[in-house]
């Protein structure tokens, strides 16, 4: 495929100005935007009120669909996990989740991760680079085509930015995505149905996230309530101890008056004791106000055989903890358990086999 930018990572003012700079008018780059994200189509060809000349132009410039469907796997649940692949031949995975308020996808903004979880799959496999803004909404688009070339009547309503790599990282690009598909001319997924996940290494970046100008939920991958613990388990967080990562979270807090959710996996034996829970308790409590503590069933992953995931009454024991101190808390609930539930572990499969040819 030839090196040209997607399209989908214009923001419609980038698509207008674009359009002006090459001649045409204001009107034309609204009319594209139309195609793309209310008419959905596949294809510049498709774009039937354009000139040839400016779909040309358009064809010059771009390309529409980045990814390439590599492996789909469902579970019996109605989760559906998806293996792209870039231009480049890299490997992505975005996962679909059926929630009782709606369709909700899980979208990845980098190849690899360099983050250094010691339980995650994500980071088995060291980043190769950023995700585009365009392969970031292009993950959203191929989805939606799933539904619309079935004729059904439904639509991406959430998005959560919570699959492979470390979105603040690619700051720029998630910013633009979260325009582009916030954009109520467009796919027009509320601000308030997006969430965007940090292990918070870049606590300043938390800080700037509160002057986005959008209301998009921001969640905090968290896991321990001290540094040592956050540390073995989190190796990047060494450059970012509690105190300065909750520093910036007071300020985003008090900036936005918007809730933090804080995302914490559930690790038998490691952080699920009641003394941990209490721990965590006694750190969240002063914010408990703009506070959600989520609790995460752990999925196991193949190379990390030293985790399991904690008992059903440990995680009862802890979740008693918070709520008796006050903590707004609740038990994730489980999709895809009967595939390659954890964040990864596909794409990771699928390059041990063309390692070896499979």
């Amino acid at each position: 495929m030839e090196n040209k930018e997607s399209i989908y990572g214009l923001t419609q003012e980038a698509l207008i100005e674009w359009a002006l700079a090459n001649g045409q008018k204001k009107f034309r780059a609204t009319q594209v935007w139309d195609w793309l994200y209310r008419k959905r189509v596949q294809s510049f060809d498709e774009m039937t009120n354009l000139s040839k000349d400016f779909i040309d132009l358009l064809k010059e410039n771009f390309i529409m669909n980045p990814l390439q469907q590599v492996v789909v796997q469902e579970s019996e649940d109605g989760t559906v996990k998806y293996l792209f692949m870039l231009p480049d031949k890299m490997m992505i995975e975005t996962v679909l989740m059926r929630q009782s308020y709606g369709l909700s996808v899980c979208v990845t903004t980098q190849v690899g991760c360099n983050m250094g979880c010691t339980f995650c799959a994500s980071g088995i496999l060291k980043k190769e680079r950023d995700v585009t803004a365009g392969e970031i909404v292009a993950q959203i688009m191929l989805v939606q085509k799933y539904f619309d070339e079935r004729g059904l009547d439904e639509r991406v309503s959430h998005v959560v930015v919570m699959g492979i790599g470390e979105p603040f990282e690619n700051y720029e690009h998630l910013m633009n995505f979260l325009h582009v598909i916030n954009d109520d001319k467009g796919l027009a997924i509320g601000a308030r149905h997006i969430t965007v996940s940090t292990c918070g290494f870049m606590p300043k970046r938390v800080e700037e996230f509160a002057h986005n100008g959008l209301q998009v939920n921001l969640a905090i991958s968290l896991h321990a309530p001290n540094d040592e613990l956050r540390t073995s388990l989190m190796r990047i967080t060494r450059n970012a101890p509690l105190e300065k990562l909750f520093n910036s979270i007071d300020y985003y807090t008090e900036t936005t008056n918007r809730r933090v959710t804080y995302e914490y996996i559930m690790l038998s034996g490691v952080n699920d004791s009641p003394e941990v829970a209490q721990e965590l308790a006694d750190l969240i409590k002063p914010r408990n106000k703009l506070a959600y503590v989520n609790l995460i069933p752990y999925n196991p992953v193949a190379e990390h055989i030293k985790y399991e995931r904690s008992k059903p009454e440990d995680v009862a024991k802890f979740y008693d903890v918070l709520k008796k101190n006050g903590i707004n808390c609740v038990v994730r609930q489980e999709h895809g358990a009967d595939i390659d539930a954890a964040c990864g572990q596909l794409r990771s499969k699928q390059l041990k086999k063309d390692e070896v040819g499979a």
